[in-house]
């Protein structure tokens, strides 16, 4: 008999009906919220099977447009991750796909590739055997999950300008953490060169996952008690946002030099930067550091794409809100949010995979890269 179970860690889907080879499904909204488009479950008994998959109601979702164009993830071991051919129906709102006859007993699907919260803890751990990095816990959430903060410097006792990167504010935007990863894997490297460069010049100060509550609740875009910490910037508080409030206040003690906020885009199938020309407070400085940037950037990746992306005022009504836009205005330093795509990067496909874990792995080591290259190239003053 077929069994579908999201009862572990990050999962959530809504199970309506099982019927033969019919598998109808709904997508679960967040912990006290109205968001909803994350979805993650195992479906047991499969072998031999032709069976039938599909949501509805996703113009109830967060974000509809999302659906069109996307292909569902999917895995047998949790592990390798690839994608399935989907149909979405704009008309009965329904995304629909199949799966023949299987050796498999087991299989996963989800929104995008997971990071569980499992692999978080063991980042964590990783990175704190390297001597150049010191673990910190700078607060807890109302969940008591501890928020976990790298330091990563050559010498503890020298403070040098900060590099700040944030990951995950939005739990369900998974490629976040996975683009962390691949950073911290190249910024720790002892042998590699630009590693070694960047931590003679600058400290970074890395939180890999902003939201462990969402993240092991199976949340899109919330924490525990349904607040979307990208709009929590100006005016956080410990009892609703404390994700939010313990890392304001420790970039107030460090200061900022740079500052990346790591996201992941339901409907824009490219990777893309939002920076601040948006805040009255934007300088002649900052304009000159995100153009040079960003020309860096797409020479460096070529995923990396400055054509499409978020229109100007995009975030106008709610900017002073927003992480990016109230960094950028606090500190007159270089500040973005860099988005990747649920779907696939539209410039450079893979069918097969469509933009995964692996791929922002890499964007996250060769953002490095391009640190140092702005860095040698003078446009960040030392």
């Amino acid at each position: 008999m077929l069994h579908i179970n999201s009862n572990f860690c990050s999962g959530s889907i809504v199970v309506k009906s099982i019927a033969d080879t019919q598998v109808k499904l709904g997508i679960r909204h967040d912990t006290n919220s109205e968001f909803a488009q994350w979805f993650y479950f195992k479906v047991n008994c499969i072998q031999k099977k032709q069976l039938n998959f599909s949501i509805d109601e996703l113009d109830k979702t967060a974000y509809p447009e999302g659906w069109s164009g996307y292909n569902v993830c999917a895995s047998f071991d949790n592990v390798n991750w690839f994608r399935i051919s989907s149909n979405y129906n704009d008309n009965t709102k329904t995304i629909s796909w199949q799966i023949n006859e299987s050796n498999h007993n087991t299989i996963y699907f989800a929104y995008f590739e997971p990071y569980s919260y499992e692999r978080h803890q063991q980042l964590i751990d990783k990175a704190n055997l390297s001597p150049l990095c010191t673990h910190q816990t700078i607060g807890y959430t109302a969940q008591n999950n501890p928020l976990d903060l790298l330091h990563i410097s050559k010498s503890q006792k020298e403070v040098k300008p900060a590099i700040w990167i944030t990951a995950r504010q939005h739990p369900g935007e998974t490629m976040a953490e996975w683009f962390i990863e691949g950073l911290l894997e190249k910024l720790l490297n002892p042998l590699d060169s630009i590693a070694t460069k960047l931590l003679s010049q600058y400290d970074f100060y890395i939180i890999p996952n902003m939201n462990p509550d969402g993240s092991r609740l199976g949340n899109l875009r919330t924490n525990s008690l349904g607040v979307n910490l990208n709009r929590e910037w100006l005016t956080p508080s410990i009892e609703k946002s404390p994700e939010v409030y313990y890392t304001r206040e420790k970039m107030l003690k460090t200061g900022v030099e740079m500052f990346f906020d790591i996201h992941g885009d339901e409907s824009l199938p490219y990777v893309f930067t939002s920076g601040c020309s948006d805040n009255k407070s934007f300088s002649a400085k900052q304009e000159k550091l995100e153009t040079k940037f960003e020309q860096v950037y797409k020479s460096i990746n070529p995923n990396y794409q400055t054509e499409v992306g978020y229109p100007k005022n995009h975030f106008s009504v709610e900017s002073s809100t927003v992480a990016t836009k109230w960094v950028g205005n606090q500190f007159d330093c270089l500040a973005f949010t860099l988005e990747m795509p649920f779907k696939d990067d539209t410039n450079y496909p893979s069918l097969n995979i469509g933009w995964n874990g692996s791929r922002s792995k890499q964007l996250g080591a060769d953002l490095l890269v391009a640190i140092n290259s702005i860095t040698y190239l003078g446009s960040i003053p030392m």
